[in-house]
C-alpha cells in the first residue's frame, strides 16, 4: 500500500483487531523510532494480548521501524484531516496512542478522543524554539492539550514548559529521556567487517555521523586537517539523509579521496587500505558502528539546524564532538560536556583541531569515553518510569472502559512527586 493511500488512512485490513484494544505508537523519524524502542518489549511483556502497531511520518523512520521493531504492523501517520484520522483510527481502534516527543496534531488528537483511546506523550520535550512558537498559541494551545490524558517529559525544564503552555500540571511528570535506555546494537555484518578490516590495517577512524546538507564540506576541510597528520585516518561519513548520499559522494571524491560505499560492499573482502571515505549509504547501521570510532562527530549542528543524537557515540564510550547548534539536544549537550564526555566545536577549522589533539592524546580519549559511559549509566531507567506510567493508564482504562478525563485527578499525587536523579 502506497505512502499517499496510508497517509489518508487507508490501512491494511489485517491490522484490524476488534477484541482488544491495540497499543499505537507514533515516531516520527529516526531518532524518535530508535527512542521507543526499550519501551516496545516491556509492553509486549506485560500486555502479550494487545497487538503494537508503530506509525512514522519519514520513509526513513519508516524503513527503521520496519526493520528493528517488533510490531504487529508499521504504517504512515494520518495527515491531519479528521476523515483520515478516523479511518486509521477505526483501522487499528487503540485503548492508548503514544506519541513520542512532541507531536500535536489537533484533529487526530480530537479523533483520538471520540473515539475512546486515551492518548500519552511520552519521552517529551520542547526545544528553545518550540516553546517560543507554542507559548505565543497558548491561547490556542490549551484546548489541543486537552485531549491529551498524559505528558511523560524528558526533564523538568520540559514539564514546567509543557504547563506553561497550557497543559494540565497534574497530567505531567518527569520521566527521563529514553535514548539513555535504548540498547547497545547487536553486531551486524557490516560492523563485524569493519572491526576487522581496521583490526588488520590498524587505521584510526573518525566518524561524522548524521551529517546534514552544508555540513559536508566543512567534515571534509576538518578530515584534511586530521590526514595532514595522521594519513591513515579512515573517515566513517554517514549523511542523514539519503537524498545526500550521491552528492557526498561526489564531494569527497572531488576532493581528491578515495570513496568506498557501503552499499557497494563486498563483505568477504576487507577494506582497502588505499580507501580514504567510507560512506555510510544506508539506514539504521550508524549506532552499531559508532563503537568503531577513535573520535564522533555529530552532525546537525554545524548549521542551525538543531543538533542530533549525542547519546549514541556516548553509549558507545566514544568522545563526542558536536558544534554550536543543539537546540534540540540541550539537555543532553549540556551534561556531555559537563561530564567531560564530548567537546563542543564552532566551526570546521575548531572541529580539525579538536579531531587532531584527541587522536594525539590517547590518555584523554580514554577518560572522555570512560565519562560516557559513566554518564549513560546515571541516566538509564527513563523506559522503566515510562512504562510504569503507560501500565497505569492501561490498567485504569480496563477497569473503567468509559475514557473520561476526571480519572487522571486521581494519578496527581504520583506524578507531581515524579522526578528524575
Amino acid at each position: 500500500m502506497g505512502d499517499l493511500a496510508q497517509r489518508l488512512g487507508n490501512l491494511p485490513a489485517n491490522f484490524q483487531q476488534p477484541a482488544i484494544g491495540a497499543l499505537w505508537i507514533h515516531a516520527v523519524s529516526v531518532g524518535e523510532t530508535q527512542a521507543v524502542a526499550p519501551i516496545i518489549p516491556l509492553l509486549r511483556s506485560r500486555f502479550p494480548g494487545r497487538r503494537i502497531f508503530i506509525s512514522t511520518t519519514t520513509e526513513t523512520g519508516q524503513a527503521l521501524a520496519k526493520a528493528k521493531l517488533a510490531a504487529d504492523g508499521t504504517f504512515y501517520f494520518p495527515l491531519d484531516y479528521a476523515f483520515a484520522c478516523r479511518c486509521a483510527l477505526r483501522a487499528i481502534q487503540p485503548a492508548v496512542v503514544l506519541i513520542a516527543e512532541t507531536e500535536f496534531w489537533p484533529r487526530f488528537l480530537r479523533e483520538a478522543r471520540r473515539a475512546g483511546a486515551a492518548v500519552a506523550i511520552v519521552n517529551g520535550r520542547i526545544s528553545d524554539r518550540s516553546f517560543a512558537h507554542y507559548h505565543f498559541w497558548r491561547r490556542s494551545m490549551r484546548p489541543i492539550l486537552s485531549h491529551v490524558d498524559l505528558f511523560l517529559m524528558q526533564t523538568e525544564e520540559d514539564a514546567r514548559r509543557m504547563i506553561t503552555i497550557g497543559a494540565e500540571p497534574a497530567r505531567v511528570c518527569v520521566c527521563g529521556n529514553l535514548k539513555y535506555d535504548v540498547p547497545p546494537p547487536p553486531a551486524s555484518p557490516v560492523a563485524t567487517w569493519l572491526a576487522n578490516s581496521l583490526s588488520l590495517a590498524s587505521r584510526p577512524v573518525l566518524i561524522a555521523g548524521s551529517v546534514v546538507a552544508g555540513e559536508e564540506s566543512a567534515v571534509l576541510e576538518a578530515f584534511a586537517v586530521v590526514r595532514a597528520n595522521h594519513p591513515r585516518t579512515l573517515l566513517l561519513l554517514a549523511p542523514r539523509r539519503p537524498e545526500r548520499f550521491d552528492l557526498t559522494a561526489r564531494q569527497a571524491a572531488d576532493a581528491g579521496l578515495c570513496v568506498s560505499r557501503r552499499s557497494q560492499l563486498d563483505l568477504s573482502v576487507p577494506l582497502d587500505v588505499s580507501v580514504d571515505v567510507f560512506l555510510l549509504d544506508t539506514i539504521g547501521e550508524l549506532a552499531g558502528l559508532y563503537q568503531a570510532a577513535t573520535v564522533a562527530f555529530v552532525g546537525g549542528s554545524l548549521v542551525p539546524a538543531g543538533g542530533h543524537n549525542i547519546v549514541e557515540p556516548a553509549a558507545a564510550g566514544v568522545p563526542a564532538l558536536f558544534g554550536p547548534s543543539m537546540e534540540n539536544f540541550a539537555e543532553i549537550a549540556r551534561m556531555v560536556l559537563a561530564a567531560g564526555a564530548g567537546l563542543q566545536v564552532n566551526n570546521s577549522a575548531d572541529l580539525g583541531r579538536a579531531c587532531l589533539d584527541l587522536l594525539r592524546d590517547p590518555a584523554r580519549r580514554s577518560a572522555m569515553g570512560r565519562a560516557a559511559s559513566a554518564l549513560m549509566d546515571r541516566n538509564r531507567g527513563a523506559a522503566s518510569r515510562t512504562f510504569e506510567r503507560i501500565t497505569a493508564l492501561l490498567v485504569e482504562l480496563e477497569r473503567s472502559p468509559c475514557h473520561s478525563l476526571p480519572f487522571f485527578a486521581g494519578f496527581s499525587g504520583l506524578l507531581r512527586h515524579s522526578t528524575v536523579s
